[in-house]
């Protein structure tokens, strides 16, 4: 099925590392071989949050490699950009990808580039291994401490 955000035929991307996915269990294989990816994020490296105009982003320091993502598919370390949020006005429906065509009330995308064979983020986003995004799925759930506090920074950022 087409996302419901590009139910145009003009507006359907080509190629196969497009966004949104359809993760279909079914078809997924195991990968005996896959390396444990490694997180390791400093929060001192955290500069600001900022309203797009369609999102609000958390932007990083990027300038050394103090929050990286290395291991698993990836052949070299990845510097952690930013992290935005994607929902919807429903509770039924936000995320930007699908598990098994089931939506998620919002997803969480975590955006490095490869430091290592590009000298900047702009140069990285242009190129197919320029950016791991780690995405997250999120549920309604109990209270989580820090997605409060995060929450209780929107209001600082209303505007574009």
């Amino acid at each position: 099925p087409v996302h419901p955000l590009w139910q145009s035929p003009l507006t359907i991307p080509g190629g196969t590392r497009q966004s949104p996915i359809n993760i279909q269990w079914r078809d997924s294989v195991y990968d005996p071989f896959l390396k444990p990816l490694k997180i390791s994020y400093d929060p001192a490296t955290c500069l600001h949050i900022w309203n797009n105009g369609y999102s609000f982003l958390v932007e990083f320091d990027d300038s050394t490699d103090r929050s990286i993502i290395v291991g698993g598919p990836l052949e070299n370390q990845y510097r952690l950009k930013q992290f935005h949020f994607h929902w919807g006005a429903i509770n039924e429906w936000g995320s930007e990808h699908t598990v098994d065509s089931k939506f998620y009330p919002a997803e969480l995308h975590l955006v490095h580039w490869n430091a290592v064979v590009y000298p900047t983020f702009e140069e990285a986003v242009m190129e197919g291994n320029g950016l791991a995004v780690i995405g997250v799925f999120l549920k309604l759930g109990a209270h989580h401490e820090g997605l409060q506090t995060l929450v209780d920074a929107l209001p600082a950022v209303k505007h574009k």
